[in-house]
């Protein structure tokens, strides 16, 4: 979800020059996407992830409970083409009710433009 709301924005310059780098090969009709509840290659360049957690204790349950509430409305088993996942993802979430558990705790939530469409 946060992929579609990005508008440049994060914890460092490397981070954000991950984030671009994916967001543009998430658009790629070959791109494929496994799902994971654990960090994953958006995650791999925030300076706050230490020992495949954020450092932040308080954070890191946050970003474990907006993750799940997502991943509960998909197959884990399945590994999907990024194109399709990320129309699925916007179908099921489509409106403010439908984000209320993940976006609510997010900080970059005024700055994005998926939640900012939704409210």
């Amino acid at each position: 979800m946060c992929l579609q709301g990005f508008q440049g924005y994060g914890y460092s310059e490397d981070f954000v020059l991950n984030m671009v780098r994916i967001n543009e090969m998430r658009k790629s009709a070959d791109c494929t996407v496994t799902l994971t509840n654990e960090p994953d290659d958006i995650c791999s360049a925030c300076p706050n992830l230490k020992d495949n957690l954020c450092e932040n204790k308080k954070q890191n349950e946050i970003i474990v409970e907006m993750d799940n509430e997502v991943l509960s409305h998909l197959n884990m088993n399945n590994e999907y083409n990024s194109i399709d996942l990320f129309n699925e993802v916007a179908s099921i979430f489509n409106s403010s009710d439908s984000v209320e558990n993940i976006c609510n705790e997010c900080k970059w939530a005024e700055k994005c433009l998926f939640y900012k469409k939704l409210i």
